[in-house]
Order: structure tokens, then sequence, then C-alpha cells
């Protein structure tokens, strides 16, 4: 089978892409988990993104330890989608996964996802569930989505952001070179635009078992990203919504709001009660200009006009207040 490139494609072979920026601590962690899995017939593509910290040597070493098995591929920092785009033009399998360079799957992740997609030959893609490690409560526990077939596809991708991390599932080429390369419009969430182009309009399998582990390697950065993330995702829906009016059709424009606007809100009531009070203010000020608010929402977010010095102040004066009366 040929693909938009000029590659014969192996099919018997699984492609895993992987982009790598200044992972030298974790990185053979995440080659060993795809070079170990115990679906043999296995590649792995790296693009190292222009690495300062070591990477390259270490990957370079790596490739050595599996000659024939990886194949290394740079660029200058142009980010992970555009990494991920590079991979997929050298990569030769039938099925394509794609792991982070800080991340790592369990040994069975590739036979499992590929036999499950061997028993359902409509399927797109199957997915798993998953472990985010670093994070404290239930945040960070063990997380199997639940399998809802009848809820409306459209409506299940727009409720939330992405249905699965990017390295949680494994897709067939052809619905990969259907949907076209990754965006490279935002610096998140271009992911979730990926699967929305191939998950809404196909079928889908889910392997109830937890088999791909995110590594949150501190706090601070994640919240720091949070209004970002979702400022992005609100974005991602809109442009698909715009984009396939076809696929949405049978939702409505009041349900279409719902799960877009009100689903910003919703971020941004998570973030202010987890006291990520930055990213709260942000993406109450983006709600506001939305319009996906109602009025007993006002409380909360007309004080994110002020300038953030003083949101936070105030927030803080509110609950000192409180804590005082309660």
């Amino acid at each position: 089978m040929q693909t938009g490139n000029t590659l014969d494609i192996d099919d018997q072979l699984i492609s895993v892409i992987m982009p790598c920026y200044n992972a030298a601590p974790f990185v053979r962690e995440a080659v060993d988990s795809v070079m170990g899995q115990t679906y043999a017939r296995t590649e792995l593509v790296i693009v190292d993104d222009g690495s300062t910290d070591g990477s390259i040597e270490l990957l370079k070493q790596l490739a050595d330890e599996h000659p024939g098995r990886i194949t290394l591929l740079f660029q200058n920092h142009e980010g992970p989608y555009t990494a991920r785009n590079h991979a997929l033009r050298h990569a030769r399998g039938f099925m394509i996964a794609f792991l982070d360079a800080d991340d790592w799957w369990r040994d069975d992740f590739l036979e499992k996802l590929n036999a499950a997609l061997e028993d359902n030959d409509d399927a797109a893609l199957a997915y798993c569930g998953w472990q985010n490690i670093g994070l404290e409560g239930a945040r960070g526990a063990p997380y199997v989505p639940p399998k809802d077939d009848a809820q409306d596809k459209a409506e299940k991708f727009l409720r939330a952001a992405s249905p699965w991390p990017i390295h949680a599932a494994l897709v067939r080429r052809k619905a990969v070179d259907e949907a076209g390369s990754f965006q490279t419009y935002l610096p998140t969430c271009m992911d979730y635009d990926f699967w929305l182009r191939i998950g809404v309009d196909k079928p889908i399998v889910l392997v109830p078992e937890v088999m791909a582990f995110y590594r949150h390697q501190r706090e601070g950065q994640i919240i720091s990203k949070q209004w970002r993330q979702a400022q992005n995702a609100w974005t991602v829906k809109k442009t698909f919504v715009r984009q396939h009016p076809n696929l949405v059709a049978g939702l409505g424009p009041d349900k279409l709001k719902s799960l877009i606007d009100g689903g910003l809100l919703s971020r941004g009531y998570d973030n202010y009660w987890r006291r990520d009070l930055v990213s709260a203010r942000h993406i109450f000020r983006l709600v506001l200009r939305t319009g996906g608010w109602q009025s007993k929402d006002l409380r909360y977010l007309l004080p994110a006009l002020l300038p953030e010095k003083l949101y936070l102040a105030l927030i803080g004066l509110a609950e000192r207040s409180k804590t005082q009366h309660g």
C-alpha cells in the first residue's frame, strides 16, 4: 500500500512516532518501553527538536543499541506537531502510535490495541486507559474512560478536550492519511484537532485497561498552561464545527453552544476552585466575550476584568474574610 509519500508500507509493522526536546532524564525509559513491546514488529521514528541537554547524544547511543529499529531525525526547535509530521513522512508501518519522550507504555500496549483493531475491521483506531504520573488525588489515579456507544459521537468528542492522551491510541495508517497531517497553527491541542478529524465519523474501539502513562514533571508547569490549553481547545472546537457542519448537524445550535462555550466556562470554574486563579481569570475573561454565561455566573466573571494583581488580591481578601466569619 502506498501513502502520500513514496514509502512502501509494511502491513505487519507498527510505527511509533516520538518527538524529543530536552528529555535526557526520561528518553531511555520511553525508548525502552517501545523496544520492549510484546508486539515485536515495531519501528521507532524519533525526531529531535533541537535539544540542548545531551538528548541527541543519548538518542544516537540508543539507535546504536537497536540497529535497524530506530530512525533518528532532526529539526531546529519547530515544536512537537511539526516533529510528528516530519516523522510520519518516514514511517513505514500500517499502524501508527505516538509516544512522547518522557512518557511510557505497558509492554503489551501495542499488542492489545492491534488485536482490538484486528477484531474490528471497520474501526479507525483503538484506545485504552491511562494514568497521569506526578499528580495527586483523583487526577493521578489510573483511569479507564467509560464506553458510551449510545451517546452521539460528535457530542462525546466536543464535551471536553481530547478524549484520550495522544499516547493512549493506535490508529490505522489509512485513517491518518485520510485525515492529513497535524495542524500547527496552535502550540497545543493539535492532537485534539487530529482525533476530531479521525474519530467523529469513524468507528473507534476501547480496550478497557490502563496501559499508557503520562509524566507530569512539575505542578507549576501544568498550572501555568491551563488557561492556554482551555483557550486552544475552545478554538479547536469552534474551527472543527465551522469546517465540518455536516458532522454536527444533529446537535443543534443550543447544544453546540453549551458544549463549546459552556465547556470553556466549566474549565474556568475548575481552575477557580483548584485555586489556579491566574488561569481562571484568563478563561473567565474569554467567557465574557463568548457569551457562554448566565447572570448567576457574573459574580465570578466580572472580577476577572480587574488587573491580575488586583484580582488575586480581591480573591485572597474574600477568602480571609470568609475564614474569619466562618
